[in-house]
């Protein structure tokens, strides 16, 4: 299996270059718009698409024969994506372009890439710093995507391919539980608190209302300078919430690796959906649904399969609920011996971090998943909570 590397590169351009880069741009595009109308919209195999237009796409855009081919590629791609999400596939953008091999090239000695235009090929020197020039370096890269962004700032992302190192078989397991008030609580006690970026985030929530305020009254210069100042607050919170969730995930692959551990975390996909049906007031809302947890994990992922560290998937029913001491639940459904960051079970007496409890409860499960009737993680403490529950009625709903 192997791992492919995005390597982001600022392109330096001369005016004239624009308008090509531009033009390309525009072109791609097109190419792309016109093969989702005229191919059948079931039609999703690239093969098949690009036997049915790939001569008159190249007739039409003034496309080479490579970048013909990419458009075709990029429609089936995308087909295949909205037909998983069940949604049509969007208008194309003039913002990005495919390269591979054949059009596109990186040549270290001074840092350029050359690039194929509409008729000509072009050389783009990189405005890059070391931890790029460190990755490319020795690279011979085969793929990138030329995109625009929208300051009009131009970049190749240069895509690299390694092998990464073979996992170890382990039975030890780092369970990871995620939140709010703490980011993430790990099985062995380990915290990422969340009290600083809350503040910070509150910090950014308030400038954001205090602008938007002022973006609505106020002169004509006032109102185009709070707007700005808005575009600029955005994209400096979302950077600020990118390195954050970089360095938990270093920090926790590290020292999994250290370990020779397995990461377990818990599956939420949808968790948002479904708590914002529960009542809340506008700030708990607001700050569960700025933190991007799912840029969490997938950091994790990518990190998990660059260092050599397994990473497993648990199921989150009633991992917050049950005692990891004696896997009680309360017996009476709605309740649960959590509050807060509180946890005291009422069968064991066990007290202490809920958060804690949970990341403990999300290890032994992903001791289960890691190593599936091997690990006997579960089997005497499950059987002695079956027999206490055959004696007494009142401990019905029990962990499983």
């Amino acid at each position: 299996m192997k791992q492919v590397l995005t390597v982001s590169c600022k392109l330096q351009v001369t005016p004239e270059q624009v308008v090509k880069i531009d033009e390309l741009l525009q072109a791609f595009a097109d190419a792309c718009e016109y093969t989702n109308r005229m191919v059948k919209p079931g039609l999703t195999n690239e093969q098949a698409m690009q036997s049915l237009i790939y001569n008159d796409v190249r007739a039409r855009f003034g496309l080479s024969s490579q970048l013909a081919i990419q458009a075709v590629r990029r429609v089936a791609g995308n087909r295949k994506t909205a037909k998983q999400k069940g949604k049509p596939v969007r208008k194309f953008a003039p913002t990005s372009a495919a390269y591979d091999e054949r059009v596109f090239s990186f040549r270290e000695h001074d840092w350029t890439v050359s690039l194929r235009l509409l008729g000509s090929r072009e050389r783009f020197k990189l405005a890059i710093g070391n931890y790029q020039r460190g990755l490319l370096k020795g690279q011979t890269p085969k793929t990138a995507t030329l995109l625009k962004r929208q300051n009009g700032t131009y970049y190749i992302n240069i895509q690299l391919e390694s092998q990464p190192p073979v996992i170890e078989t382990t039975d030890k397991v780092l369970g990871c539980d995620l939140g709010r008030t703490d980011i993430v609580v790990t099985s062995e006690g380990d915290k990422h608190s969340g009290k600083d970026i809350t503040e910070i985030r509150d910090h950014y929530s308030h400038l954001r209302a205090k602008l938007q305020q002022k973006a609505s009254i106020g002169t004509r210069s006032s109102r185009r300078r709070c707007r700005e100042l808005l575009k600029r607050l955005s994209g400096k919170e979302r950077r600020f919430q990118t390195h954050q969730n970089h360095v938990i995930s270093y920090q926790l692959v590290q020292k999994a690796k250290t370990n020779n551990q397995v990461i377990a975390l818990e599956d939420l996909t949808g968790i948002r959906e479904r708590t914002n049906e529960l009542p809340r007031t506008k700030v708990e809302r607001r700050r569960s649904n700025s933190w991007s947890f799912y840029q969490l994990r997938q950091f994790l992922t990518y990190k998990c399969i660059k260092f050599g560290v397994k990473l497993v998937l648990v199921n989150p029913a009633y991992t917050s609920k049950t005692c990891h001491n004696c896997l009680h639940i309360h017996p009476v459904q709605w309740l649960s011996y959590r509050s807060g960051k509180s946890f005291r079970c009422g069968h064991c007496d066990w007290s202490g971090d809920a958060d804690l409890n949970g990341a403990i409860n999300i290890s032994v499960l992903g001791q289960l998943i890691n190593l599936p009737g091997g690990s006997g993680a579960l089997s005497c403490s499950l059987q002695d909570h079956v027999l206490r529950a055959a004696e007494n009625p009142n401990l019905s709903r029990q962990a499983g």
